[in-house]
């Protein structure tokens, strides 16, 4: 379990502020306890955005995640990875590209798809096995569009709802990506652009790389 207990580049523990943040905020007297205040601590005290620049490698880092107060699905993730690590949680980061069939039209027009390779979220080692948290979207955008927030009881998988509030068709889990000590953001940003080539400015035929 040490490398998952160890800084790293982007889930990065020993940042001041994801020591400060995760020593305020893991409350409780069991992994379990403190695992669960750290997963809302982060879903709601810091805001989800899509609309970031994914070319920086600082999208893809906690801290930079919080200190922004912001962050997207791997920020997020990484950020929930290192305040565990801090808290003494083994934690690791795990990708799975997702079908967004809620897709707003500003994001499916930046994105060119309602695809999302790569998509974000955090695996703790908890009573002995991994579990799934997924901080990725706060509760006010959740009642925004009415979205079922994601709950974690640090004991079940908290993983994106098929549906909605209104019974909508909401996200569809496609493809496993693996789960990793840290985030892999080279290889990401490798396949970013073969996905969303508009992001980069590059036309279609320009993104030469594969979804391997």
């Amino acid at each position: 379990m040490n490398e998952f207990l160890a800084p790293a580049r982007y889930i990065d523990s020993d940042h001041p502020a994801v020591v400060a943040f995760a020593r305020e905020h893991a409350r409780g007297a069991t992994d379990v306890e403190r695992a669960v205040s750290l997963y809302y601590a982060v879903r709601d005290g810091v805001r989800y955005n899509p609309f970031l620049d994914f070319s920086r490698d600082s999208a893809f880092r906690g801290s930079v995640c919080l200190e922004a107060g912001e962050g997207f699905c791997i920020g997020k993730a990484a950020l929930l990875a290192a305040c565990a690590r801090a808290a003494g949680i083994p934690a690791r980061v795990g990708f799975a590209d997702v079908k967004n069939h809620l897709t707003t039209p500003r994001l499916a027009e930046r994105m060119g798809t309602d695809l999302f390779v790569y998509h974000g979220f955090t695996e703790l080692w908890l009573e002995g096995k991994w579990v799934k948290a997924t901080p990725a979207f706060n509760l006010d955008l959740c009642r925004k569009f009415r979205v079922k927030p994601l709950e974690f009881d640090g004991r079940n998988d908290s993983i994106f709802h098929p549906f909605d509030a209104d019974e909508r068709r909401h996200m569809e889990y496609l493809r496993e990506r693996g789960s990793y000590a840290d985030v892999p953001a080279a290889q990401i940003q490798r396949v970013f652009r073969a996905a969303y080539p508009g992001l980069y400015g590059l036309g279609r035929d320009a993104a030469k790389e594969t979804f391997a």
